[in-house]
């Protein structure tokens, strides 16, 4: 997975682990077309052509009734019936396949019609190896206005150290269109312990099996089918899907110089606690930020006022807050932490 030479070392290749987070959710004026249009109709062959254009692969994929889900040779794609989730890593160039990607769910499904678009990621390590227009918030904001007017855009955290960028439509949502439930939690995690990271790695662990069940990832959410990959010589990414449409990808960058994790999910849940605990129990990071999205159709409608609460993780006594913020958006809610673990 590792392309580029790290400035400080002639031995470790970096790797930027922060992933480009794409999510849109497609929808028509014509009834016929929304009823009978599938992002799935969309044949493999025209997926590999797009991703070409993000400069990364199709490793391998698990369907289900509701969802396709692939792993990339940098992250994850997911397809259900009018929604997208692109999710790549690297130096990977999602925003340059927007044009081509429009005109593929036309063709194909009907959808003319963008419902919401959100997109997302954590501020970059070394954001100087990123190729146009991923290099700067402000230069990806202004390729997305081209495609979605009257999107806005948002930059949660600290500019000068730990932030989260947000770009949405936070439109009305059309009246005729029926309401369903939507939530989305992520985790994304930095310095993280060594000797976890380790099984990652072709040294410590001989399959992606292996990993998922020596580092206890296989128990994060039960009844998930798993499909996961470990890279040569480490690097780890994997899909987990339910029977009834819920996803959970995570992917790790486990060099100890850059060392990354994220982890996604939309399981709905009235409280996200004890998924949290149980992934910072996993892969013990010293720092972390937390998102949660819930419409308020979801279960989860409340999840994002609890991550606003003082008391919120911090009976296990290892964690500071540091930051948070609360969004109030036409359809969603959205609260983004920031925390670091106090000092041993």
């Amino acid at each position: 997975m590792a392309t580029t030479k790290d400035d400080s070392t002639d031995s470790v290749q970096f790797f930027e682990g922060v992933e480009k987070l794409l999510e849109i959710w497609f929808t028509s004026s014509s009834s016929i077309n929304r009823k009978q249009g599938d992002l799935r109709q969309i044949p493999q062959w025209k997926w590999q052509s797009l991703l070409k254009i993000v400069r990364c692969e199709i490793i391998s994929i698990c369907r289900t009734e509701h969802v396709d889900a692939y792993v990339l040779s940098e992250s994850s794609m997911f397809l259900s019936k009018r929604r997208l989730i692109l999710k790549t890593c690297g130096t990977t160039t999602p925003l340059q396949c927007l044009e081509p990607l429009l005109e593929l769910i036309k063709e194909y499904t009907g959808f003319e019609e963008v419902e919401n678009v959100f997109y997302s990621r954590k501020n970059y390590k070394k954001p100087e190896l990123q190729i146009s227009p991923h290099q700067a918030f402000e230069e990806e904001v202004g390729l997305l206005d081209t495609f979605f007017p009257g999107g806005e855009a948002y930059c949660l955290g600290s500019v000068d150290s730990d932030c989260w960028y947000l770009y949405t439509l936070n439109k009305e949502k059309s009246v005729d269109e029926p309401s369903e439930p939507d939530q989305t939690l992520e985790i994304l995690m930095t310095h993280l312990d060594p000797e976890i990271m380790a099984l990652f790695t072709r040294d410590v662990c001989s399959s992606a099996d292996e990993a998922t069940q020596k580092s206890g990832i296989d128990k994060l959410i039960p009844n998930m089918i798993i499909d996961d990959f470990l890279f040569e010589p480490c690097g780890y990414s994997m899909n987990g899907v339910s029977k009834n449409g819920n996803y959970m990808t995570i992917h790790i960058t486990p060099e100890p110089e850059f060392s990354y994790v994220s982890f996604e999910s939309n399981i709905p849940e009235a409280s996200y606690e004890e998924i949290i605990r149980r992934v910072l129990n996993t892969f013990k990071p010293k720092k972390f930020v937390v998102t949660v999205f819930a419409n308020k159709e979801s279960i989860a409608a409340s999840c994002p006022r609890d991550l606003e609460q003082t008391d919120f993780l911090k009976c296990s006594g290892d964690w500071l807050r540091t930051d948070v913020q609360y969004c109030r958006f036409k359809n969603y809610d959205l609260t983004c932490a920031f925390y670091s673990r106090f000092p041993s």
